[in-house]
């Protein structure tokens, strides 16, 4: 199974992580990997100031560049696991986040976990009947 992890934070909130950090990052991904949790890439994202939204409102497409002031939280980065279960990933981003607590006093935030849809799978199909069994 894959799975995403979206870390969300207050932006600007944590600036550049230290080495220490970085390395116990480090050596997390890498018990995890042994253990079957295996990171297929992760990546840290650019501020929102470097970015823009593109939004579909009333039939208008419109464009907004950064920075998102309204925004609470921002995504910061992510990164995508190949994992035996949802319960495995959600060991292994416990502790990253606990690492955050470590190392980082003060920082704030979620990581958001999703499992990624496998080939073939029709999502929409499934969407529409999750709402006709609902109704």
């Amino acid at each position: 199974m894959r799975f995403i992890s979206l870390v969300k934070s207050i932006e600007g909130m944590a600036g550049m992580p230290p080495k220490a950090f970085l390395d116990a990052m480090d050596q997390l991904v890498q018990e995890a990997g042994k253990a079957g949790c295996v990171m297929v890439e992760g990546i840290g994202l650019h501020p929102t100031s470097a970015g823009a939204r593109v939004r579909l409102s009333e039939g208008k497409v419109s464009v907004t560049d950064g920075p998102f002031t309204e925004a609470k939280e921002v995504v910061g980065g992510f990164a995508i696991f190949d994992a035996p279960s949802k319960a495995e990933m959600l060991k292994w981003t416990t502790r990253f986040m606990d690492l955050h607590k470590k190392h980082l006093p003060g920082w704030e935030g979620e990581c958001e976990v999703r499992q990624i849809a496998g080939p073939g799978e029709k999502l929409c199909d499934q969407a529409r009947e999750a709402q006709a069994a609902a109704i």
